[in-house]
Order: structure tokens, then sequence, then C-alpha cells
């Protein structure tokens, strides 16, 4: 699968991406870096022990490199887990299923570029 497509598969933004990493080859780079990032495994981890600073910390992280690197969809799910921990909640069991959703096919998604 080419840049563009992938970037279509999961809800991304190719277009805003290049414009800021300049190059194909820089995007790529990057993006293959994604599936080594622990911010996702981080998340989950402190949320299952309870830790609502290191869930945020883990979230807004997430949700950061998910912004730098255009993965729109994955962004905006991060960004609504991030605000709920914000608030110093730990009631984010309704959207998890769509982060990790979306986490995941980002994911598999990288392993089917060119």
């Amino acid at each position: 699968m080419n840049t563009e497509k992938f970037y279509e598969k999961i809800g991304g933004n190719y277009a805003d991406t290049i414009s800021r990493l300049m190059t194909e080859e820089r995007v790529l780079r990057f993006v293959r870096k994604f599936p080594a990032d622990e911010s996702f495994n981080s998340l989950k981890d402190a949320l299952a022990r309870g830790v609502v600073e290191e869930a945020f910390r883990a979230a807004h992280t997430l949700k950061g490199v998910a912004q730098n690197l255009g993965f729109t969809a994955l962004y905006e799910k991060a960004s609504a887990v991030t605000e709920v921990l914000r608030g110093g909640s730990l009631d984010v069991t309704a959207l998890m299923p769509d982060l990790e959703s979306i986490y995941r096919l980002t994911v598999e998604s990288i392993s089917e570029l060119d």
C-alpha cells in the first residue's frame, strides 16, 4: 500500500503531514517508528493500575505523536481520553474500545506499507 492510501485507510491527513515533514521518505521514516512507541501500552497499563497521572501522560503523548504524524482519527480518540484524564477521572472505559480499534488499525496498516 502506498503512503497516501495508508493515510486514507487510517483516517489520517497525508497532505498536512507531507507539508510539515517535506518528503515522503521522511514521513515514512517516522511512520514506521510509530509501532515502537510505548504510549498506548503505557496508557493501558496505567489505567489497569488506576494511576490517573501516568494514564494522562501516556494519553497526552499518544495524542501528540498522532497529531505530529497526521493520524487524525487516532489523534481525535486519544484527545478525548486525554481530556477525561486531565480532569482527574479514570472513567474512560467507554472511550477505550474506539481508541484501541483505531490504534490497532494504524499499527496493522503500517506493516502493509510499500
